[in-house]
């Protein structure tokens, strides 16, 4: 019996700059053990740490939520100026859609008075260096002596932009039910 006998497998590699390389390997049966634990060892590492960041991503964006709503009910220009992405857009109940400057423009103007401002059913959703958030929103108020209450669905887009996250868009639209 030849115990030399195994399996022999070729990888080819193509660099950036287009030159080939072909390697030869030959796996003996503990060879094909060592690599097979080796790959089952990697394919769990894997599975563990993915979750585990994206979890710690969640975490965050969901943390950013919460700073942009507190910043927002208490008219925080600096806070708003630093969450906004410099091309932000946001469409609000009404239809009304505000760019970064006409949105903080906007929750500075003294006449608006955000009384409550409430996020529930946050749900986020990663897509690499993106996030999108979805869930309920009640707001309720006053804006230019008229008191106003909404019950709303949002979606928050977020994007990891200059190694920080940065809300690029937002949308709330007043539920049918």
């Amino acid at each position: 019996m030849d115990h030399h006998r195994g399996a022999t497998w070729f990888f080819f590699l193509n660099s950036a700059n287009g030159s080939e390389t072909i390697w030869v390997v030959r796996i003996t049966m503990n060879g094909k053990l060592l690599l097979a634990t080796v790959l089952l060892w990697a394919t769990f590492a894997a599975t563990i740490s993915a979750p585990q960041q994206k979890s710690e991503s969640v975490s965050k964006i969901l943390a950013l939520e919460n700073k942009w709503n507190d910043a927002y009910k208490q008219g925080d220009v600096a806070t708003m100026n630093a969450l906004l992405a410099d091309d932000f857009i946001i469409t609000v109940e009404d239809g009304t859609t505000f760019s970064k400057a006409g949105y903080i423009a906007h929750c500075a103007d003294s006449e608006n008075r955000v009384l409550i401002s409430e996020m529930s059913d946050l749900k986020v959703r990663m897509h690499g260096n993106a996030a999108v958030v979805t869930g309920a929103y009640h707001e309720k108020g006053a804006a230019k002596g008229n008191s106003y209450e909404y019950h709303d669905r949002l979606t928050d887009v977020w994007m990891m932009i200059d190694g920080r996250w940065q809300i690029i868009a937002s949308h709330y639209s007043i539920s049918s039910h």
